[in-house]
């Protein structure tokens, strides 16, 4: 075979990269494989499954501005990885902003505020509290400016589209696998738990459907344990119930929970004995699972919620065809499945760290 001249070489060096940068891209994230809820916004709308295909690229660099409620933990990370590379994708610019934590709803509306009066064309929102937004969304899409609930659950009818899961859906099938394995009429087993904060859409939903999914079964659940999702707080929560209730036989609740048990559960020398899951996923859960220390969590692939609030926001500023209601399927992930779960779409890379803009 005739050797190639440098220059040659280096062009088909090039045009191999560039077609495997073309390939990358087309078997990118998409298309994945989502539930859209008809009509938009209901409670209990019909879910039907959807391939959910994003545009290709914007067709100008708008300026989007996400609020977070914080960045204390591994979840909200994964969303901000999605919104990132999402941004980055489609060549839009993007700045993120956080209230620092759940008690801090006048930050969030400030941040808002901020992001609007400094030109911002969108903004997509994970809302510290499902009611406390509404005015300011109310202002903002007055503007003519498009509003995407992201995560958490917005309940004002201003907003534009939502990305995101039922957290119902989210609690009921943590309490569901629970509730399997203690049916009706066998021993007793007690059950702490542990919702989140109390007052945020998204506890208050995955909390409904955990209590409705043990009904009937030999499950005794404590009263809900509320609290920030910051491991001090979810720690103070479970020392409290562990010394209150020796006989506890399971620990369930947020993924800052699970990290948190896991810990003290280890320290007391109860991890055969007391159990833990949690109704969404973080790496450290990811990991707990991995190594048996945690049973199991349903995974809502936060990293694709964030994706698609993106492109929700594209298609909404240009005026495209919009799915107003969507979140991935939800999909529960324990020591059976785990090896064969797709963690790029549910987690974010390890090497990940925060970061708050797309120029």
């Amino acid at each position: 075979m005739a050797r190639l001249s440098l220059p040659a070489s280096i062009a088909l060096t090039a045009l191999t990269a560039l077609l495997c940068h073309a390939t990358a891209q087309a078997a990118d994230w998409f298309p994945y494989k989502a539930e859209a809820t008809e009509p938009a916004f209901s409670a209990d709308g019909k879910k039907s499954p959807i391939e959910y295909t994003p545009l290709a690229k914007a067709t100008k660099k708008w300026d989007i501005c996400v609020s977070f409620p914080h960045m204390k933990d591994a979840y909200w990370l994964g969303v901000d990885y999605g919104v990132i590379e999402e941004a980055k994708r489609q060549g839009v610019k993007l700045q993120v902003v956080e209230a620092g934590g759940y008690t801090n709803l006048n930050k969030q509306v400030s941040q808002v505020e901020d992001c609007v009066a400094r030109g911002a064309n969108a903004v997509i929102i994970g809302a510290i509290s499902g009611d406390g937004l509404n005015n300011v969304i109310k202002t903002v899409v007055a503007k003519k400016i498009p509003v995407i609930d992201v995560i958490n659950g917005i309940n004002s009818p201003d907003i534009t589209a939502k990305s995101l899961v039922s957290f119902y859906t989210m609690g009921h099938s943590t309490g569901e696998y629970l509730a399997k394995a203690h049916p009706a009429g066998s021993a007793p087993a007690k059950v702490g738990w542990f919702p989140g904060p109390a007052g945020a859409a998204w506890v208050e939903a995955a909390h409904k459907g955990f209590m409705d999914a043990v009904k009937g079964s030999a499950l005794v659940v404590l009263d809900p344990k509320y609290g920030d999702t910051g491991k001090e707080a979810q720690s103070k929560l479970i020392e409290d119930v562990l010394q209150a209730n020796p006989d506890l036989a399971y620990v369930a609740g947020t993924a800052v929970t699970a990290e948190a048990a896991t810990g003290i559960l280890r320290s007391r020398n109860l991890d055969k004995k007391v159990k833990v899951l949690a109704f969404y996923i973080t790496p450290g859960v990811y990991e707990g699972i991995q190594k048996g220390r945690i049973l199991a969590s349903p995974a809502d692939s936060m990293v694709i919620q964030g994706r698609i609030a993106v492109d929700q926001a594209v298609r909404a500023l240009e005026g495209k065809e919009l799915t107003k209601h969507v979140g991935p399927k939800i999909f529960v992930v324990d020591s059976a499945n785990i090896k064969s779960v797709k963690l790029e779409d549910i987690l974010p890379p390890p090497s990940f760290k925060p970061t708050f803009e797309v120029k």
